[in-house]
Formats: C-alpha cells, structure tokens, sequence
C-alpha cells in the first residue's frame, strides 16, 4: 500500500510556475536592479519594461554629468546574466524607461544591471543621490511574453514581483 501512495504523490500533476522577482538596491557609487526567475520554469523570450514614471519619488536615470541628474552619474551596464540578454534599450540622462529583451531566464536564475538612479524632490529622505524603498515605490514593471503583458509594481521594499503564467515542462 505505501509503495502505491508513493508512486501516486509522484505521478501527481505539480503546477509549474513562471515567476519574475525584481529588486533595487541603492548603493555608492552604483545602484542595482536584479531580476530573478523565482519559478520552476524557463521564461523567453520576453521584453521587460522598469517605468519609474509612477514611483513615489520621481526616479530618473542619471546617466552623464550633464543633465537632470545630482552629483554621481553612471551608465546603464549589464553586469550579470548576459547570455540570458538579447539587448537592452538606450537609457538618456533623464530617462524613466529601461527596456531589456530577454532571450530567455531560466529558473533561479538572475540578471542585473548597475547605473544611477535620482530623485527629484527637494526634501528627500537622503537627498536625491540616494534612493529610499519609499522613493521607488509605485514603479511598474512589465513582462510581455508574446502578446500578454502582466506587470507588477515596487513597493517600500523596492522588490516588484510579477506573477507570470503557468508553464509547460
């Protein structure tokens, strides 16, 4: 009798998940956004929009030393999971919009990029060099596989989760 429950838990139809977590992480010189596939299964290709056109503190890209931006600049730069990136939009200084095209994101699997964000609110937590959970909160990120795009939104953790379909294995 076990044996025959222990093969039916195996048999047993598991649902499979295609998930997406992304987080900021504020940091000197450089900040971080990482976006991680939290499900079981592979994602791709996909195109994936961060908007921070909503978030609480009005974030843009401070990409040179000229232009909107305070003090520090970086450039938008892909530091991890390159082979899971097709391209990536061009990032202006000033800009709220980064787009990235993804081959694929395999499960457990993250890519990350580095740049400058600001706010531009005069009475910032920590000035508009650095960026609070509070500031990011309200930024929106899209994943649009095919034609369905769901999208998921920052919150003061600055951590969007995006709930994507169920997936074939």
């Amino acid at each position: 009798m076990k044996q025959a429950a222990v093969i039916a838990m195996v048999l047993l139809p598991i649902g499979a998940a295609a998930d997406m977590r992304v987080t900021f992480t504020e940091g000197a010189p450089k900040d971080r956004f990482a976006i991680t596939n939290t499900g079981t299964c592979e994602i791709g290709p996909a195109t994936l929009l961060i908007d921070l056109s909503s978030s609480a503190g009005q974030l843009i890209f401070d990409t040179t030393a000229d232009g909107a931006g305070v003090d520090v600049f970086q450039p938008v730069e892909l530091v991890a999971g390159a082979p899971e990136v097709e391209s990536t939009g061009t990032v202006l200084d000033g800009d709220m919009m980064l787009e990235v095209t993804l081959r694929s994101l395999r499960p457990r699997v993250t890519i990350a990029f580095t740049m400058d964000l600001d706010d531009q609110q005069q009475n910032s937590a920590l000035g508009q060099t650095r960026v609070t959970g509070a500031e990011i909160n309200g930024a929106t990120v899209s994943v649009t596989i095919g034609d369905s795009t769901v999208t998921g939104r920052f919150d003061d953790s600055a951590a969007a989760d995006i709930p994507l379909s169920a997936c074939l294995s």
